[in-house]
């Protein structure tokens, strides 16, 4: 999406991120503004996707004392010469009431489009990306994190998103027509996009073969009670394209929110003592650690009071 809005004449602030093995074709990020929600989620943590239903409050408090709003104005202040700019980072609606203060401050205005995909399909990227190399165990509880954190960012994504102009777009409407799918998203957004300029570089750029995974969950490891939810979550979100303001799809989310919220405070519970485990666990690798690093010094200590013709 975000290459087929460059083409179309929207400017990304540059650098970019660079393009890797794990995405060719580029990510189309502007590398200070990822470098940006780093610092500010990672020492919190708040990840891209995260589980807790209170991810938003955690991002909230790190933002707190107006340190990041301060950094990113005096960013943003020097990337506005273009009528229309461009911030692809999964992690920016986290804080999104920062970037549209910032903007407002600035005198431009915020509008936020979200892409769509099954959870399965997210699940089996990020498998591909990351965990080829992992046990079945560990896969497990990864896809089945994976497709939580999933249910919870779109509920909070749609809850972050509800006092701007916003559009979703599924990524198969993009792939088998996206003249149909950006036109409709470029005016839920009132974005002027140049079809006519750069819709030969999009059909050549567009591939529809990129869509390489299934909407399935036959060989995911991943709880039928998650699974429903997921596929509930997808189907409101699903409804949200049509149209960004719809009222029952908005109420369902909310009802879902609740559902999700209260299965992982039951999980929490579950979980209580494999994770009180793992503290201590890491607690006690960290005392062993340090007590490492004193018996060295205190070895290299020893070796210095000896006399040099005893060494």
């Amino acid at each position: 999406m975000a290459g087929t809005l460059k083409r179309l004449g929207l400017h990304v602030p540059q650098p970019e991120v660079e393009a890797d093995e794990k995405n060719p074709r580029g990510y189309y990020e502007p590398l200070w503004v990822t470098e940006f929600h780093k610092r500010v989620l990672n020492p919190v943590p708040v990840r891209t996707i995260d589980t807790r239903p209170t991810a938003l409050d955690v991002a909230a408090a790190a933002v707190a004392d107006g340190s990041a709003e301060s950094e990113l104005r005096e960013w943003l202040a020097d990337q506005l010469d273009a009528p229309q700019v461009l911030i692809k980072d999964p992690r920016a609606f986290w804080i999104l009431p920062v970037w549209t203060k910032v903007a407002a401050d600035l005198g431009a205005d915020i509008v936020t489009l979200t892409m769509l995909r099954h959870p399965t399909e997210v699940v089996r990227s990020r498998d591909t990306a990351y965990l080829t190399e992992q046990s079945p165990q560990f896969r497990r509880q990864r896809e089945t994190a994976n497709v939580a954190a999933w249910v919870n960012a779109a509920h909070l994504t749609e809850l972050a998103t509800r006092d701007v102009p916003r559009a979703f777009v599924a990524y198969h409407d993009l792939l088998a027509d996206w003249r149909s799918a950006i036109g409709r998203a470029g005016s839920q957004l009132g974005v002027d996009l140049d079809v006519e300029g750069g819709g030969g570089s999009v059909d050549d750029f567009i591939d529809a073969r990129l869509n390489r995974s299934a909407i399935s969950w036959d060989d995911l490891a991943v709880p039928p009670v998650l699974q429903d939810l997921g596929d509930r979550a997808w189907t409101a979100m699903s409804t949200l394209i049509e149209d960004p303001s719809d009222r029952n799809a908005i109420e369902e989310l909310g009802r879902q929110r609740e559902t999700y919220t209260e299965m992982f405070e039951w999980s929490e519970a579950i979980a209580m003592n494999a994770t009180a485990q793992k503290v201590h666990d890491t607690r006690l690798e960290v005392r062993r650690n340090k007590q490492r690093e004193i018996d060295a010094v205190r070895r290299e200590l020893e070796a210095a009071r000896k006399p040099f013709w005893k060494r």
